[in-house]
C-alpha cells in the first residue's frame, strides 16, 4: 500500500486503464498517509475520508465499466480552501471568517467532480491567503515535509506541503503574486501558475489564477486538462481553447532562453540559489538552447505601489468586520493592512498603476525569449512561525519580486525543483513562459526534468 502513494496521476491511470491498480486501494493508500503525517504537517482543512471512499468505489465501478468519466476519474486530489465546495465552509486562513457553507462547487471543484477525481478534502491557507507561509489564525501552522521545523510557504500552504508528502498526486492552489511557486519552491515540487484567464476562478480578480501543484510536469498537464475547461461565472477567462496539454518534452537545441538572476528590487539572491539556477542555464545550455541575460526591471517603485494599493483593498474588505472579528485577524496581517490608512486616493491610484507598469515592464523584458529562468524565491524557507522571509510587515513583499510580474503580465511561469541546500531544502527553478503558451511552458519544463541532475527521495 505504501508504494500507492510514490505513483504519479498519469502512473495510476495507466493502472486503471489496465485493470492493475484499484481506485479504492489507491484512495485507502492516500488516507493512509494522511493519517500517519497530519498532526504534524497540518496541511489539510475539512478532511473527508469516508466521501473520498465512495468516490473511489464509483469510480472503480466506472474503470470496470470501461467507462471513465474523465482524465483524472479515480486520482486522488486537494482543493485549497478558497475553492469553493459545496456544503463546506471557506474560512480563507482566518479566524475573523463568519463559517458559511459555500452553495456550490467553484470552478475548479466542478471540473474535478466531473471528471471523477477522489476530493480527499482541502489544504490550509494563511490568513486571506496574504502570506507566503502556513501561519494561520485558523488552522495549526502547516509544515514543510522536508524539515518541519520550517514553512511550506504559501498561501497554497497546505497543498505544497501535502504534496511533497504524498497525500495524493494533484492538487489545486491559487496564485496572485507567487502563491502557488513560492510553496512548490520550497518543498519541491511542480507549481504551475497558468496564463491568466486559462483556468476561471470565482470571484475573478486582476492577476489571480488557480493552478496544478504536482511532482511531475506530466502530471501538472493532466491536472490542467481538467482545470481548463469553461465556466461562465468567470467574466475575465480567456475563450476556451482545445489546447494539448500532453507533456512531451520541448526539443531544447535552439531554443532562446533568457536568465534572470537579479529581479532589480527585493531580497538579494542566496548564493545557493544563484548557483542552483544558474547550474540550470548551463544545462539548457549544454543542451543545445542558446542562454542570454535578462536585465532587472522590477522597481522598487512598482513593488511599493503594488503593496500599497493591496494594502488598501484589504482595508476595505476588512473595514465592516465588528471589533470581535477584526481582533481574530492574525497579528501580522492586521498590522499589514493598518498601513493603508492615511494614504490619499491619488496615492492609491498610482500604486494599482503599477500593476500596469509591472505587465510592461515584463512583456518587454520576455518578449526575445521562448522562456526565461530565475529563482522562485531569491532566499529559503523561513521558520515555520514566520509570516514571511522577512517576518516584517512593513516589508512584506521583499520576497516576491521574482514571482510577482508573470502574474501582472499574465505570462505561464511554473515552478521546478532545481537543487538543494546545503541543509537539504529544495531549490525552486521559475520557468516564464510566453503569453497564452501554458503548454509550451509544461514541455519546458519537462525537458528539464530529464536534464537535472538525479532528485533526492521525497521525504519520508
Amino acid at each position: 500500500m505504501s508504494d500507492l502513494i510514490e505513483l504519479s496521476a498519469t502512473e495510476l491511470i495507466q493502472g486503471y486503464r489496465g485493470g492493475t491498480l484499484s481506485p479504492v486501494e489507491v484512495t485507502g493508500a492516500a488516507i493512509a498517509r494522511i493519517e500517519e503525517l497530519e498532526p504534524t504537517l497540518c496541511a489539510l482543512y475539512a478532511s473527508d475520508p469516508e466521501g473520498a471512499l465512495d468516490a473511489a468505489k464509483a469510480s472503480a465501478r466506472r474503470w470496470l465499466a470501461g467507462r471513465p468519466l474523465g482524465p483524472v476519474d479515480g486520482v486522488p486530489c486537494t482543493l485549497k480552501e478558497n475553492i469553493a465546495t459545496e456544503g463546506t465552509p471557506i474560512p480563507l486562513g482566518t479566524a475573523a471568517t463568519e463559517l458559511v457553507p459555500a452553495p456550490a462547487d467553484g470552478p475548479a471543484a466542478a471540473r474535478l467532480r466531473e471528471s471523477g477525481a477522489v476530493l480527499l478534502g482541502k489544504t490550509t491557507m494563511p490568513d486571506y491567503g496574504m502570506l507566503t507561509s502556513g501561519l494561520s489564525s485558523f488552522h495549526p501552522a502547516a509544515r514543510n515535509p522536508w524539515d518541519t521545523t520550517l514553512t511550506p510557504g504559501g498561501s497554497s500552504a497546505g497543498a505544497a506541503a501535502a504534496c511533497a508528502a504524498r497525500y495524493a498526486p494533484l492538487h489545486v492552489g491559487t496564485d496572485i503574486g507567487g502563491s502557488i511557486r513560492l510553496p512548490a519552491g520550497w518543498c519541491g515540487s511542480v507549481g504551475l501558475k497558468p496564463s491568466f484567464g486559462r483556468v476561471p476562478v470565482d470571484p475573478p480578480y486582476p492577476g489571480r489564477v488557480a493552478g496544478p501543484l504536482t511532482r511531475t510536469a506530466a502530471d501538472a498537464g493532466l491536472l490542467m486538462s481538467v482545470l481548463s475547461g469553461p465556466d461562465s461565472r468567470d467574466h475575465l477567462s480567456l475563450p476556451p481553447a482545445e489546447l494539448d496539454f500532453a507533456t512531451v518534452p520541448a526539443e531544447v537545441a535552439g531554443l532562446r532562453i533568457g536568465l534572470q538572476l537579479d529581479a532589480g528590487t527585493g531580497l538579494p539572491v542566496a548564493p545557493e540559489v544563484h548557483a542552483a539556477v544558474r547550474a540550470a542555464a548551463t544545462a539548457f545550455e549544454r543542451a543545445g538552447a542558446v542562454v542570454e541575460p535578462v536585465e532587472p526591471f522590477l522597481t522598487r517603485q512598482m513593488l511599493d505601489g503594488l503593496d500599497l494599493f493591496w494594502r488598501t483593498r484589504f482595508l476595505s474588505d476588512t473595514a465592516a468586520l465588528p471589533p470581535r472579528r477584526w481582533e481574530r485577524i492574525l497579528p501580522y496581517i492586521a498590522d499589514w493592512v493598518r498601513g493603508a490608512g492615511g494614504a490619499s486616493g491619488i496615492e492609491v491610484y498610482r500604486g494599482f498603476a503599477q500593476i500596469d507598469a509591472i505587465s510592461v515592464a515584463t512583456l518587454r523584458a520576455c518578449a526575445p525569449f521562448d522562456a526565461v529562468l530565475s529563482p522562485v524565491c531569491p532566499v529559503q524557507a523561513p521558520p515555520a512561525d514566520w509570516a514571511s522571509p522577512t517576518n516584517d510587515p512593513d516589508a512584506p513583499f521583499e520576497h516576491i519580486a521574482f514571482t510577482v510580474p508573470p502574474n501582472m503580465s499574465g505570462q505561464p511561469s511554473v515552478s521546478v525543483n532545481c537543487g538543494y541546500t546545503a541543509g537539504g531544502q529544495p531549490i525552486g527553478l521559475q520557468i516564464t513562459g510566453r503569453r497564452f503558451d501554458d503548454p509550451g511552458v509544461l514541455r519546458v519544463a519537462a525537458a528539464y526534468e530529464r536534464l537535472r541532475p538525479a532528485q533526492r527521495p521525497w521525504p519520508r
